[in-house]
């Protein structure tokens, strides 16, 4: 007697009840275990906040939406991290919708929500980190901008031109990797003659408006000035940059090792071929559907690998998720017209063990790894404990509320999100990397300066010694984190630039 597990009964027959389910299972998953286990956010969440906070038009972090994001879900959610967590989630949910509705239309529902469970093996989205920033919010508007291109050329529907607008301007304002699919998705139309037939009517031509409408505002502040500072070719030479491409290659295939696992469990270690096993089948696939598949899940990739490694930067342009949002669906069109399933349940717990685990380790990390390897966690970092005790101390000292903190990314950013006043951030007491602060607004308001200690001393590093000369450092401040377990006390070196009274300014 054929068995055929429900999860597999599920895909041929309620395929869409089985890709919502296991999408929103992940979504609630990696909302409530930063909101839960997390008393620090994770990675460049803080900078992100702390960039988001001055409402720019564009920094040298790059262009402004995803920053501008963080801060009204901030905001909205009660000036809580959670709402950023929520934020991330969503933009993984988009980002599997739109590749589980691009996929229906090429290899039907079954395939495109088998598609979406094997985005689970890779790592990008099988372990989906709340660290909010560019790279994420780039993931789903790179799946919708595909979407609709698709629809528009491969469906003929004219309309869809619109939502390829859009979704192409705000991922021109979101991330340079929207530079590269522009560029692609635009050769692409004039090379196919499918794509130069749907040339022939305004919508086109409507959707590149609102493309460069959208992103219009971030290229005038690149015009005033500041294009130097994102476009720059490394000092590398020829044989470090190849080094580096190839590295990137090598990580951009490493994250898919779990999706390997899930495809070798289901079908490679079969015990017997000959027995017969249920099968996902799909009609044919149009040559013209493998072809857009497989171009996007390459090209793209390929040249943000490229581009990153001429400017000498270890990380693909705009970063790794954008690249990957079509890997399922290619390994589908791969496959063939007819999946057979040989180990149900293996690749059923497989599946399950790549869904759970992450989450699951993250938590025994928080709780564990303190008090056995005394391994430090950014993620335990006391921020609130920090951001009070800094603040406090401003307040007392000079009767006026803390307005700027100077530090490094991560443990400036932290005491400025961890204060009740939101402070400023001054980041490395670089003008050109905090252009919303000057000379001015140091003198009239003060600051608390941070700094990592890295020495039994304390003493600041030297980029901050020769910033401000003048700086006295106080007596180090220890604080406990809340899994302390056998670490050292988190010990941070700080100092305080008193405001000048008005008389003292220099006119």
């Amino acid at each position: 007697m054929l068995y055929v597990s429900p999860i597999v009964e599920a895909l041929r027959g309620r395929p869409r009840l089985v890709f919502w389910t296991a999408t929103l299972v992940q979504a609630v998953l990696w909302t409530l275990v930063p909101a839960l286990f997390y008393a620090s956010p994770p990675g460049d969440v803080p900078l992100v906040l702390a960039i988001g906070h001055e409402w720019q038009l564009g920094t040298v972090y790059g262009p402004p939406l995803a920053y501008w994001l963080a801060e009204l879900a901030f905001r909205l959610s009660g000036n809580s991290v959670v709402g950023i967590y929520l934020l991330a989630q969503v933009c993984v949910v988009v980002t599997f919708w739109a590749v589980f509705a691009l996929g229906s239309s090429i290899v039907g529902l079954s395939h495109a929500a088998l598609a979406v469970l094997l985005m689970t093996g890779v790592s990008v989205f099988g372990a989906p980190t709340p660290d909010f920033g560019p790279a994420v919010l780039a993931m789903p508007l790179t799946a919708l901008a595909l979407l609709f291109f698709w629809r528009a050329v491969g469906e003929a529907r004219d309309r869809a031109w619109l939502g390829t607008g859009a979704a192409l301007g705000l991922l021109l304002a979101t991330s340079y990797f929207g530079a590269i699919l522009f560029a692609v998705l635009v050769a692409f139309t004039a090379a196919v003659k499918r794509g130069r037939m749907r040339l022939l009517n305004p919508y086109p031509y409507a959707g590149l408006l609102i493309a460069l409408a959208i992103g219009a505002p971030y290229f005038v502040w690149l015009a005033r000035g500041h294009l130097a500072q994102i476009v720059g070719i490394g000092d590398w030479t020829f044989a470090h940059r190849a080094t580096q491409w190839a590295s990137s290659l090598a990580t951009l295939a490493f994250d898919h090792a779990g999706l390997v696992l899930l495809i070798i469990v289901a079908g490679a270690l079969a015990a017997d071929r000959k027995v017969a096993v249920p099968e996902i089948i799909r009609e044919p696939v149009d040559p013209w559907g493998k072809l857009f598949v497989y171009l996007f899940a390459l090209a793209p990739g390929l040249i943000a690998i490229t581009v990153a490694a001429l400017r000498g930067r270890t990380e693909p342009l705009g970063g790794e998720g954008e690249l990957v949002v079509l890997s399922g669906l290619a390994v589908m069109l791969l496959l063939g017209d007819v999946i057979p399933l040989y180990r149900q349940r293996a690749a059923t717990f497989t599946w399950l063990a790549l869904l759970l685990a992450p989450p699951l380790l993250a938590v025994v990390s928080m709780v564990v790894l303190p008090w056995t390897f005394a391994v430090e966690l950014k993620v335990n970092d006391p921020a609130d404990a920090m951001g009070r005790f800094f603040t406090e101390s401003f307040n007392r000292r000079t009767g006026k509320p803390l307005a700027i903190v100077v530090g490094d990314e991560r443990l400036g950013a932290l005491v400025a999100l961890g204060s009740p006043q939101r402070p400023s951030l001054f980041i490395d007491g670089s003008m050109e990397r905090s252009p919303w602060l000057d000379e001015a607004a140091l003198r009239d308001k003060g600051a608390i300066v941070v700094w990592p200690i890295v020495d039994t001393a304390g003493a600041p590093p030297a980029a901050l010694r020769a910033r401000f000369p003048e700086l006295v450092p106080e007596v180090p401040r220890s604080f406990e984190r809340p899994v302390q377990g056998r670490l050292p006390l988190l010990r941070i070196g700080w100092a305080m630039i008193r405001p000048l009274p008005p008389s003292a300014a220099p006119r």
